[in-house]
């Protein structure tokens, strides 16, 4: 009976996303970027949720300029949780411009080891540079050969977009490379997408706080290899830099999300956003029931629409910090 269920919402799902993309066509100035926080539940228990939103986004695709995945893509990073998540991302390939995120579940020495070590190699050997190279927005990486650290350039109207895609706990090193990076590109607006940064307080991670990098076996990292929390990454990144103007993030539990505007050492503002449907998140049923964001950004009106909508069930989410409505964005 509940197989059947399942069957019944996957498919009203996408007939409501089919008619969803129909008629949500983008107006004059109206960028759309999708958020696929975390994952890893799905990758592991509930793979057919992970379907509906990949299918959803694929039958949007023409609606949809940007998809950002903010890390654990799986949840004990082993081979049949990658086959999982490598088949249903294949179906996006060149269909709309997505960026992955490594999160802590996605890396160590061993399936279920959580971060111990940077060992990413099941990561880099389904989604390897070789391929990713290939599809749109693709800009290149800190290592060669890896896709820890990635970079893409966007052009949407008039605006241009410098994505970077951070490991978790950046090293001091790919900071450093991050800092270059934006400085090259100060004509572009820049978008930070990483696995740890906010917490579920509306404030940054820092000291004090659950989960951080360096609670994890990489943490004991020194000199180049020193990890960042969120407050870290926001002093040796993100403030110094007047066109970092995006920052999103998941990993964080608790209630999983959090919204924080700041202002940079330009005096310009930064929004920052953290967003987790995963298991282990108050509330959350399935591993999530299939939510992600969704953002439509107006260069025109200077406004940021955001919502919370499941692929799986039809539903939005409309809880606090879920659901607003952001004016007088600053681009």
């Amino acid at each position: 009976m509940k197989q059947n269920r399942n069957q019944f919402q996957y498919w009203f799902a996408v007939l409501f996303s089919l008619l969803l993309g129909a008629c949500s066509q983008e107006s004059e100035g109206e960028m759309t970027i999708v958020l696929l926080p975390d994952t890893q539940t799905y990758a592991e228990k509930y793979p057919h949720i992970l379907s509906s939103q990949i299918d959803w986004i694929a039958a949007n695709a023409d609606s949809i300029d940007l998809v950002l995945q903010q890390g654990d893509l799986t949840q004990n990073n082993n081979e049949k949780e990658w086959t999982i998540v490598r088949k249903a991302f294949s179906r996006l390939d060149n269909e709309v411009p997505y960026v992955l995120a490594v999160g802590n579940h996605d890396m160590g020495s061993g399936p279920g080891k959580f971060a111990d070590t940077r060992n990413t190699e099941l990561f880099n050997t389904y989604f390897p540079v070789s391929t990713m190279e290939q599809l749109p927005a693709f800009a290149g990486t800190f290592e060669p050969g890896k896709m820890d650290n990635s970079c893409y350039v966007l052009d949407h109207e008039d605006t241009k977009w410098l994505i970077l895609s951070l490991e978790f706990g950046p090293r001091k090193a790919v900071v450093d490379w991050a800092n270059q990076l934006v400085e090259k590109y100060q004509d572009y607006q820049v978008i930070v997408n990483t696995h740890c940064y906010m917490y579920s307080d509306s404030t940054r991670q820092g000291e004090g706080d659950y989960w951080r990098p360096q609670g994890y076996g990489v943490g004991a990292g020194v000199g180049a290899d020193a990890v960042h929390d969120g407050e870290q990454l926001w002093e040796q990144l993100i403030r110094r830099h007047a066109n970092i103007r995006f920052v999103f993030s998941g990993h964080i539990l608790n209630g999983g999300v959090g919204n924080l505007v700041s202002i940079n050492d330009a005096g310009f503002p930064v929004y920052q956003f953290l967003a987790n449907y995963q298991e282990g998140v108050k509330g959350s049923k399935e591993g999530g029931s299939g939510f992600l964001r969704i953002l439509k950004l107006n260069t025109k009106n200077n406004t940021l629409r955001v919502r919370s909508y499941s692929p799986y069930t039809g539903e939005y989410l409309e809880k606090e910090g879920h659901d607003f409505l952001i004016r007088d964005v600053v681009l």
